[in-house]
């Protein structure tokens, strides 16, 4: 894995950094042992209702509750 500094900015190199590492974690622990189809769906749909909720908290917008 290669990151490359530009402009000697560190900070921007050490996030890069920290996000190919955590995606490749990410995969090395998906292929640990077999997920369902099912599992993994519902997984990833939790993960974007978490990821929503933080979008919206950090934009100061109210929350919406979801219809059922």
């Amino acid at each position: 894995m290669k990151i490359t500094v530009r402009n000697g900015n560190v900070e921007s190199a050490l996030r890069v950094l920290k996000r190919k590492t955590k995606e490749s974690l990410i995969d090395l622990r998906s292929k640990e042992h077999y997920e369902k189809p099912s599992a993994k769906r519902n997984r990833m749909k939790q993960a974007a209702k978490v990821r929503e909720k933080k979008r919206i908290r950090d934009q100061g917008l109210k929350c919406k509750s979801p219809k059922k």
